[in-house]
């Protein structure tokens, strides 16, 4: 069992409610988050890696509209969260301890960014001042329409899996072979 991280980290926000339209759109016969990565669906994946990491969670799988909905979903039953790593449900290479790397880095601004080799990536962390905006988000945007609002605090990680998520049939195979490399 992963050793638990103190209570005043970011609460890990796991999305999983979208229809997953475009996988099956480039030939995906199930919900991508359903899709075999070695054994294991596409969303245990992520769940394990989460759980791994120690921090609290919250998986968010009630089939709402669009990510801002789901975002704001999320938010409202976490409230007593000191902030948020929101992570979309169909990253399933992203590692604990980047995980864990992204809710203890230091945040001189509200919003934090994992950046791998120049390519932003998720989880995205807030702080707890985001929570009325996030709280409060509809649509597909997601939070990203909060990120021009203030500049987002990058951070620079080494692991492929924060830009590796599964949109389409492709997007898996592609996974697959990098998970196979390591």
């Amino acid at each position: 069992m992963p050793e638990l991280l103190p209570v005043e980290l970011p609460v890990v926000l796991v999305l999983a409610s979208g229809r997953g339209e475009r996988f099956l759109a480039s030939g995906g016969t199930v919900h991508k988050l359903q899709a075999d990565l070695g054994g294991m669906a596409v969303l245990q994946r992520t769940l394990a890696a989460v759980r791994a990491s120690g921090l609290r969670w919250h998986l968010e799988d009630a089939g709402h509209p669009g990510m801002g909905d789901s975002i704001a979903a999320a938010v409202r039953a976490t409230r007593d969260a000191p902030g948020w790593l929101v992570l979309p449900g169909d990253l399933p290479l992203v590692r604990p301890e980047t995980l864990r790397q992204i809710a203890t880095a230091a945040m001189p601004t509200d919003m934090l960014v994992p950046m791998f080799k120049g390519q932003r990536g998720h989880p995205v962390r807030f702080s707890a001042a985001c929570g009325e905006a996030l709280a409060n988000l509809k649509g597909n945007r997601g939070a990203a329409q909060l990120l021009p609002a203030q500049a987002a605090t990058e951070l620079i990680v080494l692991d492929a899996g924060c830009v590796l998520d599964v949109d389409t049939v492709q997007d898996l195979e592609r996974a697959r072979s990098y998970r196979q490399s390591l």
